[in-house]
């Protein structure tokens, strides 16, 4: 088998079993090993009850001492017990388990694994995992591998298969030139991926993991790289001047530009008047005040006679960009003619909107992936204008430039990226950065607390909602089967449905709906018809509600620190006082520590550099420092010395050989074009 055969050629894998991986988009083998472990285990020898350490997970050695007894609540098979050791006694709770009243005999010896709780006095182990002593013992060697799972897919089967593949596919030849494997010192493919699968020791986890996004980041920046080749200083075909119209708007408006902003709206308008055409990010934490430095480069380029398009991840972003157009226009007297092109719209309003946009009678054109099908011919497109850019692929940003004759490009991101990996990432563009807010804005008021304090945060959600506001609650995962020990979206919004008043509308949103279905929650979100909106980090962008004022965070320490400040941006947007609760089901120092960074800054730059002074090797797996550019494995901060390494490397192959066609690099260019397809452009969480 090879890295395109499909997954039922692994043996064992049936019609049933291949439905299940369908669920977690694996196809081909190829698939299946790119589908990375989570997290790993590692099994610490047993450790007496009086040492135990509430909120960590621990292996106990010790005796049954009380009868299983088993009790009924609705739907639920409660089965209690005890184990006991000459240190102390361990309670033990196991839910919907009826077997094991047969199993756990009093007298008998086990090891029970899980996560350990107090409860007034009393410690707990719920649902923990058993095992015979000889069992156990050989689980203390190496590290296991935990995969993100669905309903009918356990981690023992998917680890078969893995090994499985692992065992039978055909290896490729190593592709990187000699030169190159030289200077970088990775391990081979073969040796990374069985290493990233199962790995005997930490180190070779790092290794295995460094080597992978190795791949990720190369891949990426040499198909940027050659982006920039094609469009970097291309002459200005569409010259503009600033009019009236601009000057008036920033007379009348009801704020003044922050001195960051007045800043780059000089640098916008230098760019939209020189001989080159504008490839320029506009990088801001939320809130910094972007949106209006994109409404000025439109009007300015309408009122010289050209089109405007801007282009947003979402339906609901890009509605609310053409109602905000819109209000301008009313409010301002400002020469806008905007339409709107989403996916959603019936089909004779999108040829409405074809033939406006054709014949020059629109001048603003706003919308998502639908402005850059075929059918979409632009008058005289001279600037493009894409917000939060991370979420769109290099193709993507292509097609649309390609849409006008070489018009002016400006991208916007809220993502806070250090200086020296923006000009990385976008390579291609030049940085500007809007480091400063409004003085307008309230600070959020930021709360980091434990599992103990969720009820109050229940009672703080329903006072808010009574109040007139809305509120979000994050969860990392989509549904139950995934990672067992988090929340998830679904199983939530049941949960906060039972436990407030019934006049409180809750709903949720993941990743996995279709694009109809998300658009229609947030759209109602949007217009208050949801008081509580339960979500996983999918909201990160593309919707602006003022009215949400609590943003609640399960599994806080889940997530890295930036994706967190990212989450938070979502509130705090209207007049109103806004909240931050982060709840952490770890109760470690270190984890506690590291969560009251949100507290002490709200400069996403300043939290995203501090996280990672505080990371350690165990930390490359299990914390996304941020959701922005979806690698698989590569994360940009805590990768960033990888991350310069692979632009040094890209750098001298289009010094050497630009088209990758002498001999050397041949598997190279091979490669490059089986993987760019896949992992060029980024994709939604």
């Amino acid at each position: 088998m090879d890295w395109n055969s499909p997954i039922e050629e692994i043996k064992g894998v049936g019609e049933k079993t291949k439905a299940y991986f369908q669920k977690l988009n694996i196809q081909t083998v190829g698939d299946l090993l790119s589908l990375y472990p989570r997290d790993y285990v590692t099994y610490k020898n047993p450790v007496k009850i009086k040492d135990l350490v509430v909120g960590e997970k621990q292996a106990v050695y010790g005796r049954i001492v009380t009868s299983p007894r088993e009790i009924k609540v609705r739907n639920l098979r409660i089965l209690t017990t005890a184990v006991g050791e000459e240190s102390g006694t361990l309670s033990l709770t196991f839910f919907n388990m009826p077997y094991l009243k047969k199993v756990l005999k009093q007298g008998g010896w086990y090891v029970f694994y899980g996560r350990v709780q107090q409860k007034g006095q009393t410690l707990l182990m719920e649902q923990a995992t058993l095992f015979s002593y000889e069992d156990y013992q050989k689980l203390t060697q190496g590290l296991h591998p935990k995969y993100s799972l669905t309903k009918g897919l356990t981690n023992h089967n998917l680890q078969k298969y893995v090994k499985i593949a692992l065992e039978n596919i055909q290896w490729k030849e190593e592709y990187y030139p000699q030169w190159m494997q030289s200077e970088t010192g990775l391990r081979d493919l073969k040796n990374a991926l069985w290493n990233m699968h199962f790995p005997c020791s930490w180190e070779e986890l790092v290794e295995a993991r460094k080597r992978l996004v190795f791949d990720e980041f190369f891949t990426f920046l040499y198909y940027l790289r050659q982006n920039k080749e094609a469009t970097w200083g291309l002459e200005n075909a569409h010259l503009m001047f600033e009019t009236a119209d601009t000057v008036r708007l920033l007379e009348k408006l009801p704020f003044p530009l922050t001195k960051a902003q007045k800043k780059v709206w000089q640098e916008i308008k230098n760019d939209l008047g020189s001989k080159k055409c504008m490839n320029r990010l506009i990088q801001g934490d939320v809130g910094s005040g972007k949106t209006i430095l994109a409404i000025l480069a439109l009007l300015m380029t309408v009122a010289n006679g050209y089109q405007g398009a801007m282009m947003a991840p979402t339906e609901v972003l890009a509605k609310q960009h053409f109602e905000t157009l819109q209000q301008y226009a009313k409010d301002y007297a400002l020469p806008f003619v905007p339409v709107l092109l989403v996916g959603s719209l019936p089909a004779a309003q999108k040829r409405e909107a074809y033939a406006e946009i054709a014949s020059g009678r629109a001048n603003v054109i706003l919308g998502t992936h639908a402005m850059i099908q075929e059918k979409v011919q632009y008058k005289n497109l001279a600037l493009v204008v894409t917000d939060e850019q991370h979420r769109f692929g290099v193709h993507q940003r292509e097609t649309l430039f390609e849409k006008g004759e070489n018009p002016h490009i400006m991208v916007m991101s809220a993502t806070p990226i250090p200086r020296t990996l923006a000009l990385i990432l976008y390579g291609d563009l030049q940085v500007s950065v809007v480091d400063e807010l409004p003085a307008n804005r309230l600070p959020i008021k930021n709360c980091v607390v434990n599992t103990s304090y969720r009820n109050k945060s229940y009672e703080f959600l329903a006072k808010e909602v009574m109040a007139g506001h809305q509120a979000y609650v994050i969860c990392p995962q989509v549904e139950p089967g995934e990672m067992e020990e988090l929340e998830n979206v679904v199983e939530y919004a049941e949960k906060l449905k039972s436990v407030l008043p019934p006049a409180i509308r809750v709903s949720y949103l993941h990743g996995k709906m279709n694009a109809k279905e998300k658009n229609r929650i947030m759209q109602e979100f949007h217009q208050k018809n949801i008081d509580i909106l339960v979500s996983t980090t999918v909201i990160e962008v593309g919707i602006n509600v003022p009215n949400a004022t609590v943003m609640m965070v399960e599994n806080a320490e889940r997530f890295g620190l930036a994706q967190l400040h990212q989450l938070r941006g979502r509130v705090g947007r209207g007049d109103a006082q806004s909240y931050c609760i982060f709840i952490s089901t770890s109760e470690q120092k270190e984890t506690m520590e590291r969560l009251q960074i949100l507290n002490q800054s709200n400069d996403g730059f300043v939290i995203a550099s501090k996280d990672l002074q505080l990371r350690g090797p165990g930390d490359l797996f299990g914390i996304r420092q941020s959701g922005a550019f979806s690698f698989a494995l590569g994360d940009i901060y805590q990768d960033a010395s990888l991350l310069s390494l692979c632009s040094r490397l890209v750098d001298t192959l289009f010094q050497k050989d630009p088209n990758l066609s002498m001999p050397e690099h041949e598997k190279l260019r091979q490669n490059l074009a089986e993987r760019g397809g896949n992992l060029v452009d980024f994709r939604t969480i």
